[in-house]
């Protein structure tokens, strides 16, 4: 429609001979096209605009149906039978507006809005649209009974006009209305509002020191409006009434009036008009774009249609003035026939726009939604580009009523890594349709599977839900569960499926999750356990569920471990925090998880004949060894886990182990000092049956102070203290007892005779020098080394 002068009021355009004349129609100046504009000139009581759609003036029962437009009765229109007539009516004095005093309650209350309650100011447009809502399902309701209470405006809907050069906003719907004693009762008495409750409520939660976001529990939603206005405007007309009246407030006031609406210009057939004069730091919520977005973002499931007044535009084409030297060559040929240029140009104009198109999907039976359904409904509400692996819709009765429709993602949109971000917003929770928060920090699902989206709509909540209400909220922790159950059931499902990529591609984006889920949420060991995956000694290409681990085990065997690859099945954990997450589990299907890197290992295989032999041999032989290792093992043992090593350094039962010991390391940023009393007890096991272990035994029975025998002790602890997951203390020392056993084996192999004495001498010369390495210090780039 044709844009209006920021200054002027009304405004003539002339279409041929003919003139018209636009009313402005709110009671400020209208910088764009009003979506009421009339023509008064005329005596007929049709109002007429004008459009650049319609090339020129059109009726109203011809305009409206060609831009999708309704009866003007949300900004009220102007009806003239004559002239004079008009001239009369405006001349009769309008009723005086009556001043009332608010209760001290809500005049306190204000106070409190205005200054120090909220501080999300955007949620005033989810409040009075919820207000709206309500309204317009009232009168659906005593519809049922009285059909003469909606005749007037058949159209249940909610209309948002935004004049941002003005900062005006202007809310109406055509719902029950109020009359003049609900006005008083409604907006300036505690009768209805239950701003008591709401006051004693906001008491306590101070005085627990608990969070202020508690407007709408308690039915004073309205008031939110002054977060953003200085100076509110409510125009409503009840069917129960023929008299429309307006209600004004303001935010610094403590009184308000109330007048009868004499001008024919904002008459409207029924429901209720609210004007925002807003603050001068506020007028930003006056944008159409704006007041789109919130209104997609809070009130996008609402029941009824919402129309917001935005910018459009078409693409036409338009003739184009020719270049006079072409025009003058064209006139000499007059047998050529001329052939106009046109270009395409767009052509903007205002006009309503439904915003609120997306439908509720979780309010349908699960049966008639189907698959392409679900994930269109997961790609919109979460601007996700992918399908999601999997779904779950169903509603949750009994003493918590709810419905839900959860996903699981395709990819972790934080990376594989980022398994400690809790506070994400891939939840959306409604109360009765209208959104509330997707800010939530545990309060519905636990951090470790704060990877699921959706949606959790429920009629038990409050409209407008604290952080604190959330913790505390019995209802709440109701909720919680049955979603975490659902949740697993969902990924249940993938794990069984028969596309076996669907479950690894889960896994691969959130196995860590579960993993940290072990550790935090014990209550629920019997879900997860069967959504592990490891590698094991038999499957070291393929991930394996436990199920499958306990399906493989052979009938003796007890323990989820061993050393023995070829006769039983070992897990590997290869992960950092795979150690932590199944020490927390402990057993599974009554076999308990046993780490094989610990001492005493027990198999349940022991002989008691052969042992007490073997000891018999190898004791002195033990006892020998760690006295040349001293304090670096608590003990030297013989070992029955070993079939091929010679030997293995392990953990104490209670201390860290070596992979342990390593993470924490890296965590203490350099400085080891605080850890040494964590680090467990090293235990140097030997395998009697190894040829290293059987030279070194007799070379203890020869000559138990040879000094090859010592360096060869020493060297095979370091080999022990690499292969067993622990960091040298000395790398430089070990790389040259490396070296030197080297020298000693590959002297004279390849070199001639005169080289090979001098190499033999240094080699096996018991004053030789210990050999140390080169020690290559890190380069730092960038930062890094």
């Amino acid at each position: 429609m044709l844009r209006l002068s920021k200054r002027s009021v009304s405004t003539f355009l002339r279409s041929g001979d003919r003139s018209f004349r636009f009313a402005a129609a709110a009671a400020t100046s209208i910088s764009r096209s009003s979506p009421s504009t009339t023509d008064s000139r005329r005596g007929d009581s049709e109002p007429r605009w004008y459009s650049s759609l319609t090339n020129g003036k059109c009726r109203k029962s011809e305009s409206l149906a060609h831009l999708n437009m309704k009866p003007n009765w949300f900004m009220g229109h102007r009806y003239e039978s004559s002239a004079a007539a008009s001239d009369s009516a405006s001349q009769s004095p309008p009723p005086p507006a009556e001043k009332f005093e608010y209760q001290a309650e809500v005049s306190r209350l204000m106070d409190l809005i205005v200054n120090s309650l909220y501080s999300n100011k955007e949620v005033f447009l989810r409040e009075l649209i919820s207000n709206a809502s309500d309204a317009l399902d009232k009168l659906r309701y005593l519809s049922v009974t009285n059909p003469e209470l909606s005749k007037d405006a058949a159209d249940l809907d909610i209309r948002i006009y935004a004049d941002k050069e003005n900062g005006v906003i202007t809310l109406t719907d055509s719902g029950i209305g109020m009359t003049r004693q609900e006005l008083v009762d409604c907006l300036g008495t505690i009768a209805q509002s239950g701003t008591a409750k709401f006051l004693k409520a906001l008491k306590d939660n101070k005085d627990a020191g608990g969070d202020n976001n508690l407007i709408g529990q308690f039915g004073v939603g309205f008031y939110s409006a002054f977060l953003v206005a200085d100076r509110v405007t409510v125009s409503t007309k009840s069917p129960k009434s023929d008299k429309q009246y307006v209600w004004e407030g303001e935010a610094d006031s403590s009184s308000y009036t109330i007048k009868e609406e004499t001008d024919p210009q904002l008459i409207i057939p029924r429901g209720t008009r609210i004007t925002l004069h807003l603050k001068r730091d506020d007028k930003g919520f006056a944008d159409p774009e704006r007041i789109q977005k919130l209104v997609k973002n809070y009130s996008q499931f609402v029941s009824f249609p919402i129309y917001t007044w935005q910018e459009k535009g078409y693409t036409k084409e338009v003739e184009v003035d020719d270049d006079p030297a072409e025009s003058k060559k064209d006139d000499q040929d007059d047998q050529t026939e001329r052939k106009k240029k046109t270009k395409k140009v767009v052509e903007r104009y205002w006009d309503w726009e439904l915003t609120n198109e997306m439908q509720p999907i979780w309010l349908r039976n699960s049966k008639e939604v189907t698959t392409e359904e679900y994930n269109e409904f997961y790609r919109k509400t979460f601007n996700e580009y992918l399908d999601p692996l999997a779904s779950s819709h169903f509603t949750t009765e009994g003493e918590v009523e709810f419905r839900s429709i959860l996903y699981v993602p395709p990819v972790s949109p934080m990376g594989k890594d980022d398994v400690v971000n809790q506070k994400t917003k891939n939840i959306r929770l409604y109360v009765k349709r209208v959104f509330i928060s997707d800010d939530f920090d545990g309060e519905l699902f636990p951090r470790y599977l704060s990877f699921i989206k959706g949606v959790v709509d429920s009629h038990d909540l409050p409209l407008n839900v604290s952080r604190e209400i959330l913790q505390e909220s019995r209802i709440v922790r109701i909720m919680k569960k049955r979603l975490v159950k659902k949740a697993f059931d969902m990924i249940l499902g993938i794990s069984l499926s028969e596309n076996r990529e669907d479950y690894e591609k889960f896994w691969d984006n959130f196995g860590k999750h579960l993993k940290l889920g072990c550790i935090e949420d014990r209550e629920n060991h019997k879900r997860l356990a069967p959504l592990l995956r490891f590698f094991s000694s038999q499957s070291e290409n393929d991930m394996i569920s436990l199920d499958e681990y306990v399906e493989n085990m052979k009938a003796e065997q007890k323990l989820y471990t061993t050393l023995h690859p070829t006769a039983l099945q070992v897990l590997y954990l290869v992960e950092p925090i795979d150690e932590v997450a199944i020490q927390s589990l402990k057993s599974y299907k009554d076999k308990d998880f046993i780490d094989i890197s610990k001492e005493d290992l027990d198999l349940g295989d022991k002989n008691e004949e052969k042992e007490a032999a073997v000891k018999k041999e190898f004791g002195q032989t033990c006892d020998w060894i760690k006295k040349r290792l001293g304090d670096k093992v608590a003990s030297v043992q013989i070992s029955s886990r070993l079939s091929s090593s010679p030997c293995v350094l392990v953990s104490g039962k209670f201390g860290w182990s070596a992979n342990m010991e390593r993470l924490m390391k890296a965590q203490s940023a350099g400085d080891t000092t605080s850890l040494e009393f964590m680090k467990g007890r090293r235990v140097f096991e030997i395998n009697p049956d190894h040829s290293i272990i059987k030279n070194i035994n007799a070379a203890y029975r020869s000559n138990p102070n040879d000094e090859d025998a010592m360096r060869a002790i020493d060297l095979m602890y370091d080999a022990a203290l690499v292969s067993s997951g622990f960091t040298p203390e000395n790398p430089a020392e070990l790389g040259g007892k490396i070296y030197e056993m080297m020298g000693i084996a590959l002297s004279g192999k390849w070199s001639s005779p005169e080289v090979q004495q001098p190499q033999q001498h240094m080699a096996h010369s018991h004053n030789a020098e210990l050999l140390e390495a080169e020690v290559v210090e890190p380069v730092e780039v960038d930062g890094k080394k």
